[in-house]
């Protein structure tokens, strides 16, 4: 599968309590509600959202990456309130290697309630299901405990530490990489069910 195929017309995914689909200029307020809490914002690569114009602007370059079928995200709306209250994608797809790596933030208020692996799952099942993937990875700076549990809770196995592997606002980090393959991925739908 091609990535043209995919972020072509990205496909709108349900899940019990999330709607993961385009971002519009419609989420603004949202993001920004999200994306300029420092919390938020302390293990990704973006700054803090300043002022609404931050979220406008990324929004932008979200609706261009669109435009030009290339890789983007799909926002997570919360069914109980309607609002887009994080993002997640594919930051990396590489269809000749059948690899992709995971991305995504969610809004403070709605940290430790499950949302983000019920994103994730999604995405998960999406990848090895459509997109022909056999290896899915998803890294985190070492320190990003919450990220982590995601990770672990999706059924990620963790491969190690890529000392000082990023940048990350003006600081060397170390990254910690997890990831699962589409067998591991079927074992763990067969124990499930």
């Amino acid at each position: 599968m091609e990535i043209e195929e995919i972020y072509g017309e990205p496909p709108r995914f349900e899940t019990e309590r999330l709607i993961l689909r385009k971002v519009t200029m419609q989420d603004a307020e949202d993001m920004f509600a999200y994306a300029s809490n420092d919390d938020v914002s302390r293990y990704v690569p973006w700054e803090t959202h300043r002022t609404i114009e931050d979220s406008r602007g990324f929004i932008s370059f979200i609706e261009q990456r669109y435009d030009n079928k290339a890789v983007s995200p799909w926002g997570i709306e919360y069914k109980e309130n309607g609002r887009m209250i994080g993002t997640i994608d594919f930051v990396l797809w590489q269809p000749m290697h059948q690899v992709a790596e995971l991305g995504y933030v969610l809004g403070k208020d709605y940290w430790g309630k499950g949302l983000m692996s019920e994103a994730a799952g999604e995405l998960l099942r999406f990848g090895f299901a459509k997109m022909d993937l056999v290896r899915i990875q998803a890294r985190c700076i070492a320190e990003n405990i919450g990220s982590q549990r995601v990770m672990e809770k999706i059924g990620m196995t963790f491969e190690g530490i890529q000392r000082k592997g990023m940048k990350n606002k003006g600081i060397h980090c170390d990254i910690k990489t997890y990831a699962i393959l589409k067998e591991d991925y079927e074992i763990l739908q067969r124990s499930e069910e």
